[in-house]
């Protein structure tokens, strides 16, 4: 057994009153502790409030000082965007030579300016007998190019230099050229049908005729032989064509198939899209106008709106404007005030002269038409029923195709040296298919749907898989029911669907696929030219602006360059915006489109003033998206800027600045930064415009770029920036 463990010395017991002065002492040290905290924090508090105090007396000082020179800021910013109405001066000026000229030059083609003209022109095609398809089309490139006149005519003209009896005029000539082309396109048909017999296939016994130019493609087909084992008809060795029932191959029909890249059927003035008039002016109209065909007024009047429903539109605007304050009144006009101020001004200042008349009247002007771009309507389009479809949200793209199945006229016979031909009056009639009544057991297998293969334009992007819809023309609109087994070879561009009838179809896309944008930017690319750069999920515009022109310099699908008819074509920016719409490539948001893609409206009055000022600047500085716009409210802006006026300054550091349409700050944060500030970046001060902002750290060089820039530039670059609205849809 081994030894036993020594015990431990035992702990000295604590006394009473050791355990005082060990709680005393732990007591002592957490007061200590707590009043060296309390300083701390009274210090700290202390240091913070004086900053407060100083930041607050230095923004203050700041604020006084920008209302102390914001008058006189406001006095500059006008002068320099007196390049608005002077480049509206220009382009009256233009339209007026534009008019000159062809009074000189007496080529025969009509002006469209002058209705007479027009009318005369109208009342000899009419009474043109027996044209050819071929002469029909040739005359049709001058009576689309009367057609893209007109509504040019009616899109740039601003509404202070057309009055409404002029604009319905046009609009009503417009109609009154589509449904005379397409009755001499019907009549040209039927001549070429009745020499069916003479154009026959030796092969087949059928006759077949393809007639193409740029603007329509023509594919007949005549049945002379009605082979019940000929069901299949393929124009010209390719895969257009039709597929037919027993039915139709043992029936004397034709065929057509009419491409047209137009498209004369979608009402030219939808819902949404319709300008705002007055009630008195339809009215007019429709009694002026009684007497022409009730197609033309139908078509003219389809899902018209009425007037008065331009006071919530209107209502809705104020609440917005009362979001930013003190607006620079200039910019809170219509037409009919624009007038009352400006007598108000005669009142005032009786000494003034016509000449400053005439330019307040005209900047005021501008400035509302500029302002109607970026307003949006308040109440949604009327919903349609179900097939229905709505044009505020989809858009027609690649002309119309005609599909018709039609009666074979009588055909010529030759007799001792003679042609005779039986003319009947009714003219080219239809054939109905399937039958109206029929006493079939089971007419889904008797008349069953008629396989139709299209091809799609070249000349047309579809981002998404096209949708195929039929024209209905009782209810006036494009209808998705009544067209099945849907199928779309993306390689050979070829669209093969079943239709229940033939009629008219077109093919549609979402008007908005390419928005919300990912990012944009505005570069100076040389002396009075920039270089627009707009991304979307799917596509990539690079677009360059000199002078009054445009022209799309690059186009990058999915990532890839890829070659467009467009690229390179320098056009006036309204021409230059239809034609990228008709291309699929719509950028260009409509006063509905907030109610179909997920943006951060902003107040249209900011909206105006910050696209004004970025063109403005846009000779010498680069524009860019923030990611922070969206996170601010509908009353301010955020984009990035910088200097550039060379490769060199080109890899410059971006600023952000803040904008509301009266203060412009530069902001201490970066792009790259985890949370928003509005802390002023140090040594910056407030200003009220953009320009005076810029002019803070800007170059001479730069400002004298600004100063000089052409207003016909500056006013296309303000253009293209309104119709686009980055600072909205980005």
């Amino acid at each position: 057994m081994g030894p036993k463990p020594k015990k431990s010395p035992s702990k000295k017991k604590m006394t009473k009153a050791e355990r005082l002065r060990l709680l005393q002492e732990e007591e002592e040290r957490r007061l200590k502790e707590e009043e060296e905290a309390r300083l701390k924090f009274e210090k700290e508090e202390q240091e913070r409030l004086e900053i407060q105090r100083i930041e607050r007396e230095k923004w203050n000082l700041l604020e006084k000082k920008d209302l102390e020179r914001r008058s006189e800021e406001f006095e500059e910013l006008a002068l320099l965007e007196g390049c608005f109405p002077e480049a509206e001066k220009l382009k009256r000026e233009m339209r007026a030579l534009a008019q000159w000229k062809h009074y000189t030059e007496c080529d025969g083609s009509p002006d469209p300016w002058v209705a007479q003209e027009m009318n005369t022109f109208i009342s000899l095609w009419e009474e043109e007998k027996n044209e050819t398809f071929e002469q029909v089309m040739e005359k049709s490139k001058l009576v689309l190019s009367l057609i893209e006149k007109l509504k040019l005519i009616l899109l740039e003209t601003p509404p202070c230099d057309l009055d409404s009896k002029t604009v319905l005029q046009h609009q009503g000539t417009i109609l009154r050229l589509q449904e005379l082309l397409s009755m001499k396109v019907n009549v040209a048909t039927e001549l070429l049908l009745r020499q069916a017999s003479y154009l026959a296939d030796l092969d087949t016994g059928n006759m077949e005729k393809t007639i193409k130019d740029e603007n329509v493609t023509l594919y007949v087909w005549a049945n002379l032989k009605k082979n019940p084992r000929h069901r299949s008809v393929r124009f010209s060795e390719t895969q257009i064509g039709f597929e037919i029932p027993r039915i139709l191959a043992t029936s004397n029909v034709a065929l057509r198939l009419l491409h047209t890249r137009y498209d004369h059927i979608t009402p030219l003035f939808p819902t949404a899209a319709m300008e705002k008039r007055s009630p008195g002016v339809e009215e007019q109209f429709e009694d002026k106008e009684s007497t022409e065909k009730a197609p033309t007024e139908e078509k003219l009047f389809t899902e018209e709106k009425p007037a008065n429903d331009d006071e919530q539109p209107k209502t809705e605007q104020e609440r917005e404007l009362n979001l930013t304050q003190e607006e620079d009144t200039k910019y809170e006009v219509i037409e009919d005030t624009v007038l009352q101020r400006t007598y108000d001004f005669v009142e005032e200042d009786p000494h003034a002269t016509q000449m400053e008349l005439e330019r307040k009247l005209l900047s005021e002007a501008v400035s509302a038409a500029q302002l109607r771009l970026v307003e949006n309507v308040v109440e949604m389009p009327e919903a349609l029923e179900a097939h229905e479809v709505d044009l505020c949200h989809f858009i027609p793209l690649g002309g119309v195709y005609h599909l018709d199945i039609l009666e074979l006229p009588p055909q010529c016979k030759p007799a001792k040296g003679w042609v005779l031909v039986e003319i009947r009056q009714e003219g080219l009639q239809r054939f109905t298919y399937p039958p109206e009544s029929t006493d079939e057991p089971d007419p889904e297998s008797a008349f069953p749907p008629i396989e139709v293969t299209l091809e799609i334009h070249e000349n047309v992007i579809f981002f998404e898989r096209p949708k195929v819809v039929r024209w209905d023309n009782e209810g006036k609109l494009w209808r998705s029911d009544g067209i099945s087994s849907v199928y779309y070879n993306r390689e050979d561009r070829l669209l093969t669907f079943n239709m229940d009838t033939l009629g008219p179809v077109t093919l549609i896309q979402d008007a908005h696929v390419n928005m919300p944008y990912q990012s944009w930017e505005l570069s100076p690319i040389g002396l009075s030219k920039v270089l627009l750069i707009v991304k979307t999920v799917f596509v990539e515009l690079q677009i360059h602006i000199k002078e009054n022109l445009c022209m799309l310099a690059s186009l990058r699908l999915r990532g890839k360059a890829r070659e467009f008819h467009l690229k390179g074509k320098w056009m006036a920016p309204m021409p230059f915006i239809l034609a990228l719409k008709e291309a699929g490539l719509n950028i260009f948001p409509a006063v509905y489109s907030h109610f179909y893609v997920v943006v951060n409206n902003k107040v249209p009055q900011l909206e105006l003033k910050a696209y004004r000022q970025m063109a403005l600047l846009s000779s010498a500085f680069s524009f860019g998206w923030s990611k922070w716009n969206m996170v601010c409210n509908s009353t301010r802006v955020v984009f990035r800027v910088k200097e550039h006026l060379s490769e060199e300054t080109e890899h410059g550091t971006w600023s952000l600045i803040m904008f509301s349409g009266d203060r412009a700050q530069v902001l201490k944060m970066h792009e790259e930064n985890d949370r928003f500030s509005e802390t002023l970046k140090e040594g910056t001060e407030f200003h009220s415009t953009l320009y005076h902002m810029m002019k803070d750290f800007a170059s001479p060089v730069a400002l004298e770029k600004v100063r000089h820039a052409d207003c016909q530039f500056i006013d296309s670059v303000c253009y293209m920036l309104l119709s686009i609205r980055v600072l909205s849809y980005s």
